[in-house]
C-alpha cells in the first residue's frame, strides 16, 4: 500500500472530533510515507486532512474537476493537483491513483464516492480494501443497515465482510495494511468500451 483515496466532506461538521480525525489521518498518512489522494479541495474537511498531511511532510495529490477549480475550490499547495473534466472522470482517477480507500464522515458526494467503489469491487473492477472511519460513531448506524442487507438477501455476506471499520485513524490504516489486495475481473479497457 503506497497511497490512499479519502472521501470526504466538503463540511466540517457539527462535531469538533470530525476535523480532529480528519487532520490526525493526515498526519497518520504522511508518517507512514503514504499518498494521499482526495478531491482536490482547499475546504472543510477534505481541505483538513490534505493540509495536514502537507504540514507533516507527505505527498498530496489532488484530483478536481475544472468547475470546481474555477470556484477557487482547490486546495493549490497540493503535492500535485490533476484537473478533470467531470464528475464521474474524478472519481475513476481518483480510483487508479489509490492502493486503497478511507470514508470518513461526509454527506450525498462522500456516499456516492463510498457505494461506487464498494459496488466495483463487488462485480471486480478492482480488488483494493475500503474502510470506514468511524468517528464519533457516524457509520455505525449504516454499518448496521449493511448488515440488515446481508439479512435481507441484497448483499452477499462475504462483500460486507471485506468492508473494514475502525474509530481512529490509526487502527484504520493498519487495518487496510493488512487486507489482503484481490486481482481485479476486468481490466479499464473493457470498462470504458463504447461498444
Amino acid at each position: 500500500m503506497k497511497s490512499v483515496v479519502v472521501f470526504c466532506g466538503s463540511r466540517k461538521g457539527e462535531r469538533p472530533e470530525y476535523l480532529a480525525a480528519a487532520r490526525e489521518l493526515g498526519q497518520v498518512l504522511a508518517e507512514r510515507e503514504l499518498t494521499l489522494v482526495y478531491g482536490g479541495g482547499r475546504v472543510g474537511l477534505m481541505g483538513a486532512v490534505a493540509e495536514a498531511a502537507l504540514d507533516a511532510g507527505g505527498k498530496v495529490i489532488g484530483v478536481i474537476p475544472a468547475f470546481m477549480r474555477e470556484r477557487e475550490l482547490a486546495l493549490a499547495q497540493c503535492t500535485e493537483l490533476i484537473v478533470v473534466d467531470s464528475m464521474h472522470t474524478r472519481k475513476a482517477r481518483m480510483a487508479e491513483l489509490g492502493d486503497a480507500f478511507i470514508a470518513m464522515a461526509g454527506g450525498f458526494g462522500t456516499f456516492d464516492e463510498l457505494f461506487e467503489i464498494l459496488t466495483w469491487g463487488q462485480i471486480g473492477i478492482h480488488g483494493k480494501p475500503v474502510g470506514l472511519l468511524n468517528t464519533a460513531g457516524y457509520y455505525s448506524a449504516l454499518r448496521q443497515f449493511l448488515e440488515q442487507t446481508v439479512t435481507e438477501g441484497f448483499v452477499h455476506d462475504g462483500e460486507l465482510a471485506k468492508l473494514q471499520m475502525a474509530d481512529t485513524p490509526v487502527a484504520l490504516v493498519e487495518r487496510l495494511a493488512v487486507t489482503p489486495v484481490l486481482p481485479a475481473r476486468w481490466q479499464k479497457a473493457d470498462l470504458f468500451s463504447k461498444t
